[in-house]
């Protein structure tokens, strides 16, 4: 029983000596390293600025009143489209008692000379046709009388004015009635009514009423850093990308780069402006936030690799084709140098070293 046991324990020690020598073998053995390859591809890369900013109207109006009141009566919201000349509020007017008074005395005075012509006039045109008064008299009662009549429609209209607003035989002119003066979209209609309103003038601004933009005509506004401002150029092409339009991407052309730097958060920013191409199905509400890629430069149909392909040993840029056969157990590569253009930070243009049968070494992807 003591000789079998022994056995036994001699053949565990064996088996477990074997394990072990096998463990440690295959520890001591490099590692196999499997690459992925990629081969090079004929496409357009380009070069960009980015800017970020938001989507505005070019021209944006605000409408004011030319005369102080009430509003009585709002037409439009916020998303309707006016012509020039629409209605979009009235307004009306509260008289100033002094003002008030001046005009109905006025009227008043008006009447009575009115009336008192008339008399003259009657008199003088039956004392004419008697022969006793010269026709020089005659048609100076008339001049009279006419002067009289305009006098008193002129007070009549001052008295509507200062009471309406406007006289009744100029109400297509009427002030009260606040009209778009450009053709577009109303995009705020600050007031309500009952509000009371300021007219525009020299000393004030005037109460807006509505602001209207014509939304077919946007600009992207946006700053870029000082260390890319001098790669810009009026008339560049410029990609905008909306975020709250997810795959949309609308194409631009920068048309203004400011002279004139501003600080922000201590970093040295100018302002850039591109004209936005926007198709007439594409609606884009006015502030929407935005990024701009400005093409600084462009090339098509060029060779191009992924950059991770690219080493650089002694500064010279290098990939390593696979020269191995597919398939094979064991890869093996050449180096080459290549000689390298353009580079959009993914992609980067190969102008000699590689051909589009070339299979290039890419990211490590496993051991064995």
């Amino acid at each position: 029983m003591k000789k079998f046991f022994k056995i036994f324990l001699g053949i565990v020690f064996l088996i477990l000596l074997v394990l072990t020598f096998v463990y440690l073998w295959s520890k001591g053995r490099p590692e196999k390293v499997v690459y992925t390859t990629v081969n090079p591809t004929i496409d357009t890369i380009r070069q960009y600025v980015i800017a970020t900013g938001k989507i505005e109207p070019r021209d944006e109006v605000l409408i004011k009143p030319q005369i102080s009141g009430i509003i009585s009566d709002i037409r439009c919201e916020a998303g309707d489209r006016v012509n020039i000349g629409d209605v979009i509020a009235t307004v009306k007017v509260i008289p100033e008692l002094g003002s008030l008074n001046s005009a109905e005395s006025r009227v008043t005075v008006a009447k009575l000379s009115l009336e008192q012509q008339r008399k003259e006039f009657d008199r003088t045109e039956t004392l004419y046709q008697k022969g006793v008064v010269s026709q020089e008299e005659y048609e100076q009662g008339q001049t009279n009388l006419s002067k009289a009549e305009e006098e008193m429609q002129n007070a009549q209209d001052a008295l509507e004015i200062v009471k309406n607003g406007i006289a009744k035989r100029y109400a297509d002119l009427s002030n009260t009635q606040i009209r778009s003066t450009i053709t577009g979209m109303i995009l705020d209609v600050p007031v309500k009514v009952g509000n009371s309103v300021i007219q525009a003038n020299t000393f004030n601004d005037g109460t807006t009423i509505a602001s209207v933009a014509d939304m077919g005509d946007m600009l992207f506004q946006g700053k870029v850093d000082e260390t890319d401002v001098g790669k810009l150029k009026v008339g560049m092409p410029v990609v905008l990308t909306i975020g709250a339009m997810q795959g949309t991407v609308l194409e631009a052309e920068l048309e203004y780069i400011s002279p004139k730097a501003v600080e922000e958060n201590g970093v040295i920013m100018f302002e850039v402006k591109a004209a936005a191409r926007i198709p007439e199905s594409t609606f884009v509400r006015a502030g929407y936030s935005a990024n701009a890629s400005i093409v600084i430069e462009s090339r098509e149909g060029v060779m191009v690799l992924p950059e991770n392909t690219l080493q650089f040993e002694e500064g010279v840029p290098c990939v390593y084709v696979l020269t191995s056969p597919e398939g094979s157990d064991e890869q093996t590569f050449e180096k080459r140098n290549v000689e390298v253009g353009l580079s959009d930070g993914i992609n980067i243009e190969i102008l000699s070293g590689v051909n589009e049968n070339d299979k290039v070494r890419s990211l490590q992807v496993q051991n064995f």
